[in-house]
């Protein structure tokens, strides 16, 4: 999930909330009715008035389902997860059209996501880019690995890396402690990431000791 807030003037449109379900303890996947094209990896803003402030949130669906999916997590103080945390299906939102540059492609890559910042490798796995591909994914809790049903296809390629919750099979720390085990990291493919600023920041810091080029990472930050 991409998750930051807009003040540029938008076109928002309105749409219809299909569905709400809390996927883990506050985390939500909210869904409406598909009315664009997207790439995936790309960006909605949601907003709950045209004349609101906005947030831009990943898509985390595939791009020929019939409905989007949005991951979020409820932040209290948040500007706009509490007020879409209580949404009920035919309720009216306001979401702009997709933007955004951080796209899936068929070629080799390695996923490496923190949290809710799984959404748009979702939308990439769900559109058909499975195919020699690597994902990284850390969360607090052993419920914080959202999907992972999904991704058990990968088998070792999917590396899961738990910070607060000691499990075999499941590595404990920060994927950045993960990265800096590794005796050595693929270096002809893209690594893309998706996370907070210090995910991001400690993630390509350790990518770069390893040998990583900094033209092969492309990081997309949430807020």
């Amino acid at each position: 999930m991409l998750d930051f807030t807009g003040s540029k003037k938008l076109d928002l449109h309105p749409i219809k909330v299909t569905q709400l379900i809390e996927i883990a303890p506050n985390v939500f996947l909210l869904s409406f009715n598909r009315s664009f094209s997207f790439v995936p990896g790309q960006v909605v803003a949601l907003a709950m008035n045209p004349a609101d402030q906005y947030r831009y949130y990943s898509i985390a669906s595939g791009m020929l389902e019939d409905e989007v999916k949005i991951l979020f997590d409820l932040k209290p103080s948040g500007i706009l997860t509490p007020a879409l945390a209580k949404l009920k299906p035919g309720d009216t939102l306001f979401c702009s059209l997709p933007t955004g540059n951080f796209y899936g492609t068929a070629k080799p890559a390695v996923w490496i996501a923190a949290g809710t910042g799984i959404a748009p490798f979702v939308s990439m796995w769900r559109s058909g880019l499975k195919k020699d591909k690597i994902l990284i994914h850390s969360g607090r809790f052993l419920h914080s690995f959202y999907f992972e049903d999904e991704f058990k296809p990968l088998g070792n390629n999917y590396i899961r890396c738990c910070t607060q919750e000691h499990v075999n099979g499941i590595f404990f720390g920060k994927i950045n402690k993960w990265i800096s085990e590794q005796s050595i990291l693929p270096d002809d493919r893209r690594y893309y990431l998706c996370g907070s600023p210090e995910m991001v920041i400690d993630t390509i810091d350790a990518l770069i000791k390893k040998g990583i080029s900094l033209e092969n990472i492309i990081a997309e930050i949430y807020f």
